[in-house]
């Protein structure tokens, strides 16, 4: 059940069995310390699958009953998927006014004395101030990491200024794609940092590469499609608050590396969703794997996977069936 922790799933399914158990009965059946069936019981009433057994006819006063799984646990689904949409709404909002913003700072005809932004040409530029900043950061450093797993070489090739930043406390949060949860290179990495204090997040898809330091100066592609064009370095304040709480809001809805992925009530990844709806949105099978960080022959599997679960045929049929069970 999302949304609930095992100590409340438990608390919750003894209560439907024996709603008469008061807290101390309830934490000595469960081996549980009174606290934390009190956390549990607040959690529960939170989700309003408890409720005051004054609302119960006949029920005695002061006690808090279960109500039907059949009612609540329906409710609670209904309510995760309004807070899930609002979540996507969001971003999408964020995403785009971003996108307005950038637009109006890689213009051409930009004044040439603002120095709110700096074109860096090529990629051996875009290394060398990596570097800089990287060395004279203080604070914290984030980054969004598109595109796949990278190569062990370059991977390895990052250590040495990472382990500076760390260990002069710096707090580094880097959001890499689920797809790179595969790549043992990638995960060893993730796990090199978390072990120095930094942390790690995945998601089905980034919106852009991008990195911030000290919440100050940000480095975002040229030309999202090709970023061995160059960087753009940002220090306008609205841009990079923007660019912050683009951060926070992936990072808020980002599973910790090592952490299983979870399946919807639908049975679906995460990635699978992402991926129906790139392709609902008319994506090529090759685009929405460049958008996830997945080979071709990897999106085609997925895909033939999917149809074979909705018993499709065709992708017009999977998509029709994906409609009708609500996955789209």
């Amino acid at each position: 059940m999302r949304g609930i922790d095992s100590a409340a799933q438990t608390v919750y399914r003894l209560m439907l069995t024996d709603h008469h158990l008061g807290v101390e009965e309830l934490a000595s059946r469960l081996g549980m310390s009174e606290a934390e069936v009190r956390a549990a019981l607040d959690q529960l009433a939170d989700l309003r699958l408890l409720r005051p057994s004054e609302e119960v006819p006949g029920a005695a006063p002061g006690g808090l009953l279960p109500v039907d799984p059949r009612v609540g646990l329906a409710a609670l689904l209904q309510h995760n998927e309004l807070l899930r949409q609002r979540r996507e709404q969001d971003f999408e909002e964020s995403q785009a006014a971003i996108t307005r913003l950038l637009a109006e700072y890689r213009d051409e005809s930009a004044s040439e004395d603002d120095h709110r932004i700096e074109r860096l040409i090529g990629m051996a530029t875009v290394q060398a101030r990596l570097e800089e900043l990287t060395r004279s950061i203080s604070t914290e450093c984030l980054a969004f990491s598109p595109g796949g797993a990278r190569s062990a070489a370059s991977l390895e090739a990052s250590r040495p200024l990472n382990m500076e930043a760390l260990t002069r406390g710096v707090q580094m949060r880097t959001v890499f794609l689920d797809s790179v949860r595969k790549d043992r290179a990638t995960t060893r990495h993730a796990e090199w940092l978390t072990d120095l204090g930094g942390q790690v997040r995945t998601v089905p898809a980034l919106p852009l590469r991008m990195v911030i330091f000290d919440g100050e100066i940000a480095l975002v592609p040229l030309d999202p499609a090709n970023t061995r064009k160059g960087a753009v370095q940002i220090t306008s304040v609205g841009v990079i608050t923007a660019l912050v709480s683009l951060f926070e809001q992936v990072w808020a809805d980002a599973t910790p590396l090592g952490t299983p992925q979870e399946r919807d009530e639908q049975g679906l990844t995460r990635q699978e969703q992402e991926l129906l709806r790139l392709l609902g949105q008319g994506y090529t099978d090759e685009a929405a794997g460049k958008h996830l960080g997945l080979s071709l022959r990897t999106v085609r599997r997925m895909m033939a996977d999917l149809m074979q679960r909705l018993g499709a045929r065709s992708r017009f049929e999977a998509g029709l069936y994906a409609g009708r069970r609500g996955w789209l």
